[in-house]
């Protein structure tokens, strides 16, 4: 059984496809520390959040808690998936660009911060307007 996995990153969004090849290929359990959406575009999955199973069909998106131990496993060959959130900087992000990605010499940080679009001259200020702004305006 394979799971293929292919991780993007564009702009300040992160994805990770995931290709489960076969009935039975599981993406093992594991926790973020940030809630994010698995997009399932093909197939079917049984998703355990916490011991707890639910059942979904494609197309459909889902929504992981973050701090929530899940797992996910393909009910159908060729289900593929994608976890997709939004790029962060802060504690516990270290998992957000596969290091394996990263040529020795280059600082991690420095990553993020371009991909968030960062000013290193003014900090933790950034020149993107985030979610919670855009929501607001549309409100107006």
């Amino acid at each position: 059984m394979a799971l293929n996995v292919n991780i993007g990153c564009v702009a300040n969004l992160f994805s990770r496809q995931m290709h489960f090849e076969k009935v039975g290929d599981v993406e093992h359990g594991h926790t973020h520390s940030f809630d994010h959406l698995t997009l399932l575009a093909n197939g079917k999955l049984k998703i355990v959040v916490e011991g707890v199973e639910s059942i979904f069909t494609a197309p459909q998106m889902i929504y992981i808690k973050a701090d929530k131990m899940h797992e996910l496993t393909a009910l159908e060959d060729n289900t593929i998936a994608y976890c997709i959130h939004a790029l962060r900087i802060g504690e516990d992000v270290d998992d957000i660009v596969d290091p394996s990605m990263v040529p020795k010499g280059v600082n991690m940080q420095s990553i993020t911060d371009d991909l968030l679009g960062c000013d290193p001259n003014i900090g933790m200020n950034y020149k993107h307007t985030s979610c919670d702004e855009i929501i607001e305006q549309n409100k107006k």
